[in-house]
């Protein structure tokens, strides 16, 4: 049962000090019932009442760490089943498996697909973050593939996906202090690999047979006091992996259970059964609902574009507009005689005008001032996107330095902003643009 303002504000010090930040501990009491402040935000509360509060009020799904360093990222801590509720916290993350049984050249063709695969987005870089190292016997075999994966100099994850402890304990001793993924902990073996990861806290994977086997896994596991936990849905069927993920999902949130408040990991690849377009479809899925980390085959720009661009969407807040980075991008080559365009930062507008510009073939500046993240005519009607605003961006963005062009092409649909612009930009020439960014290609050559 969550706890409420007036449980917390009954173990608080009862301070006048503000030090937390709200005026009054009561205020400060309701703000972390409600989510929106963190317990240890008051420095004066006492060891006893932290470590009571800190679970209680902790997401009812626990946050887990993997990898370290410019590798490090997060998994779980979610607190709704739908992104419009409120919004996804952690992004999942995705893997390409590897096998002790590939040839080394096979390796090295899929280390080198993923160094391909590494592009920025709106801001965000998109690549693979985890290496799946998969044990299938050969113990030398997989020792010599961990290290060639190592020496690739990619930076990435490392998932052990192995069952014995044996081989375990070796292949650690090579990625041990990375923080690396250990996955493999079953009914049979879970006390050994509990032991052999607690004390570097390493995160462990859990997997059975089916939910059942698995939610009293779980309890095992953290009776013997480890909670850095990922949970595996399966991948006997597709029905029964689907499942067992929006299970744990459903369980660990709507019912407020624990046992199963933990990332999971789904292994699209062996779900797919080598249909790679299948495998894609899974991904996505399972992008959606609700797979932490997603194993794949193998990455290619096909594969990328897609998962990586539906990955940004669904954990971008939706109250939020995602947002491309005011400046001036130069496309199609664009050098000292090439015009400038100006649109808003809103990504899907800047993307369709980019990609419009680029169909055309045509060297242009695209000036992107801050516009709040708005479409054209939202941002105009709030006032963010004016003749000013766009005046002033084209001298502090060194848009007459960069070019000796003085065309300023400008949306149709704010063609009001003309004489605006003219007034705050003599010597420029202000061109009204098309309305729809479909007509660009035809007028950027007319104007050429």
């Amino acid at each position: 049962m969550a706890l409420t303002g007036l449980d917390i504000f009954k173990l608080t010090p009862k301070t006048n000090c503000k030090d937390c930040g709200f005026p009054t501990c009561l205020a400060f009491s309701m703000k972390v019932a409600a989510g929106g402040a963190e317990i240890s935000k008051c420095p004066h509360m006492s060891a006893e009442a932290l470590d009571k509060l800190s679970e209680a009020t902790a997401p009812p799904m626990k946050t887990v760490k993997i990898g370290k360093g410019e590798t490090e990222y997060v998994l779980g801590g979610e607190t709704v089943l739908y992104r419009h509720e409120k919004t996804f916290v952690n992004r999942n993350r995705f893997a390409v498996s590897f096998k002790d049984s590939m040839t080394a050249e096979d390796v090295a063709a899929k280390l080198e697909n993923i160094k391909k695969v590494n592009y920025v987005r709106i801001g965000e870089e998109m690549k693979v973050e985890i290496a799946a190292l998969q044990y299938t016997g050969n113990k030398d075999a997989y020792i010599a593939l961990i290290k060639q994966v190592k020496e690739s100099g990619l930076k990435l994850v490392y998932m052990l996906v192995c069952e014995d402890t044996a081989v375990l304990q070796d292949a650690l001793a090579l990625v041990k202090d990375e923080n690396p993924i250990v996955y493999g902990a079953t009914k049979d073996n879970y006390e050994a690999m509990v032991n052999l990861v607690k004390g570097d806290k390493l995160p462990l994977g859990l997997k059975a047979a089916n939910l059942e086997e698995l939610y009293g896994l779980v309890e095992k596991v953290q009776g013997l006091d480890y909670k850095e936990l990922l949970l595996g849905t399966g991948t006997d069927s597709i029905k029964d992996a689907v499942q067992s993920t929006l299970q744990i999902r459903k369980i660990a949130l709507k019912e407020q259970d624990r046992k199963f408040g933990y990332p999971s990991v789904v292994f699209a690849n062996e779900l797919a059964k080598g249909d790679k377009y299948l495998e894609i479809s899974l991904t996505s899925l399972f992008t959606l609902k609700y797979g932490s980390i997603i194993v794949l085959e193998d990455i290619d720009y096909a594969r990328a574009l897609p998962l990586f661009a539906l990955r940004q969407n669904v954990y971008t807040d939706p109250q939020r507009p995602m947002r491309v980075e005011p400046k001036l991008y130069p496309i199609n080559g664009a050098d000292e005689n090439s015009p400038v365009l100006v649109t808003v930062d809103f990504a899907l507008t800047y993307f369709i005008v980019a990609g419009e510009i680029e169909r055309s073939k045509v060297p242009v500046w695209l000036a992107i001032p801050d516009a709040g993240g708005y479409s054209v005519l939202t941002a105009w009607a709030a006032g963010k996107f004016g003749g000013s605003s766009i005046s002033s961006f084209i001298k502090e963005s060194g848009a007459e330095n960069t070019t000796k062009n003085r065309k300023l092409i400008i949306p149709g649909k704010v063609a009001v902003l003309k004489g605006d612009i003219e007034d705050n930009l003599p010597g420029w020439e202000i061109v009204i643009g098309p309305d729809e960014a479909m007509h660009l290609p035809q007028f950027l050559k007319k104007l050429k």
